[in-house]
């Protein structure tokens, strides 16, 4: 990963983020006429603050995304085996989706009664099927980091409209969205950065584990 296709990843990353928001946003206003981002009614200005914030959630998860790539690097030098790590990785991921599950299950009187279950399965869902379209592209290994990053990650990356009095679930959809999708992106393009540069250096042949 050299600097050029870094500033690639961090810039379209961003842009995702900016369009992903800005439609997720406009969904939600037209569905729901009290919905106005940050106070305000008008269309084409919370547009323009939804693109901004989006860029934003973008940047965010790519600094989420680099801190999973340094963990992962600390993680199998000290463990010495990848099965150790993708084991911890599996059993973090349960216990964070059932973590989520209690939070918002605690939370339901000001949440509506199904979003409990619903967004952890949505994110479980959603994590195996770009697990199966990276394992397609990738092998066999990549699956269990995917999901990790895809439900640990972006509920890490999401934790302030998850917790607090004022959690509802516009915001909470408002921000899973986004970081679930920039981190799906961040992932899936991943391995196409590093098969490059494998192509240049003929030494390098072993397919990338993400």
């Amino acid at each position: 990963m050299n600097l050029r296709k870094w500033f690639f990843l961090f810039w379209s990353t961003m842009a995702v983020g900016g369009v992903v928001t800005t439609i997720v946003g406009s969904i939600m206003q037209w569905t729901d006429p009290s919905f106005g981002f940050m106070g305000l009614q008008a269309a084409s200005f919370n547009a323009l603050m939804m693109a901004l914030v989006g860029l934003l959630f973008g940047a965010f998860s790519q600094m989420g995304f680099f801190a999973y790539l340094t963990l992962t690097y600390i993680a199998l030098s000290v463990l010495r085996k990848s099965y150790l790590w993708n084991a911890l990785q599996a059993y973090t991921t349960l216990f964070a989706l059932g973590g989520l599950a209690y939070l918002l299950y605690q939370d339901r009187e000001q949440l509506n009664n199904w979003v409990f279950w619903a967004l952890p399965l949505a994110l479980a869902l959603g994590a195996w099927l770009v697990g199966y379209m990276k394992v397609k592209q990738t092998n066999n290994h990549a699956f269990i980091p995917t999901v990790f990053l895809l439900i640990v990650v972006t509920i890490l990356e999401a934790w302030p409209s998850l917790q607090g009095e004022e959690a509802n679930t516009t915001a909470i959809v408002f921000m899973v969205i986004p970081m679930f999708v920039c981190n799906a992106y961040q992932i899936m393009w991943l391995h196409h950065l590093v098969r490059k540069q494998e192509k240049a250096d003929p030494a390098v042949n072993a397919k990338p584990a993400l």
